[in-house]
């Protein structure tokens, strides 16, 4: 099954959990970052990525430039461990990483989780590609992909035990949306992914496809 259709079925059994105001609210920070600007100004395919330097799980300093001098690199943001949709795409990925080390590129996923947090979300999907910490989500920050959750939807989220703060380290309530990008060598942006919606991630078919 592919991730798609993987998503699909686990927003499907979600919904027939939830009451409808509980879905409500989520729908509604939906629409309404769907309807701000937010990606206006994000990187897309031809576009240049900028280098970055960002720690690991094991707090480690990974660097895109030494990244790029092996490949082309995979690049995907996720919110954190916590999400259930994050975990199905690590996990797809993953499962895909044997098919992209052939196609001669890497993998790695940043969040704005700390470094404990990231370590605990690695262990848990069994994931041998790189995980990093971009803190505060100032990276993802720089390449508009952040946006701060409503009051309602942080209510909700307290409500069911997620806490963003202990995830994070800090009490900015923000997220990067969906973003997954496949950059070349030369660090132009070869594949963008841009989705407001959560539920919706870039597929490892599509990935591959373009490598």
């Amino acid at each position: 099954m592919s991730l798609t259709q993987l998503l699909k079925e686990h927003a499907e059994e979600s919904a027939a959990k939830y009451p409808e105001e509980v879905k409500a609210i989520m729908q509604n920070a939906i629409d309404d970052l769907e309807v701000s600007s937010l990606t206006t100004n994000a990187l897309k395919t031809g576009d240049i990525f900028p280098s970055f330097n960002l720690p690991n799980a094991k707090g480690e300093v990974i660097s895109s430039l030494s990244l790029l001098d092996k490949g082309p690199l995979v690049i995907a943001f996720y919110r954190g461990g916590w999400c259930p949709y994050c975990n199905i795409e690590l996990k797809a990925l993953q499962n895909a990483l044997p098919q992209i080390k052939e196609k001669g590129a890497q993998l790695i996923a940043i969040s704005p989780e700390s470094p404990d947090n990231s370590l605990t979300t690695k262990e848990k999907n069994e994931l041998s590609f790189e995980v990093l910490t971009d803190k505060d989500n100032s990276f993802a920050r720089d390449l508009s992909l952040v946006y701060k959750l409503p009051d309602s939807l942080i209510a909700l989220y307290n409500k069911f035990g997620l806490s963003l703060d202990e995830s994070q380290g800090n009490s900015n309530s923000e997220l990067p949306i969906a973003a997954t990008y496949v950059i070349d060598t030369n660090g132009k942006i070869m594949y963008h992914f841009l989705k407001e919606d959560y539920k919706l991630r870039a597929d490892p078919l599509a990935i591959l496809e373009v490598l």
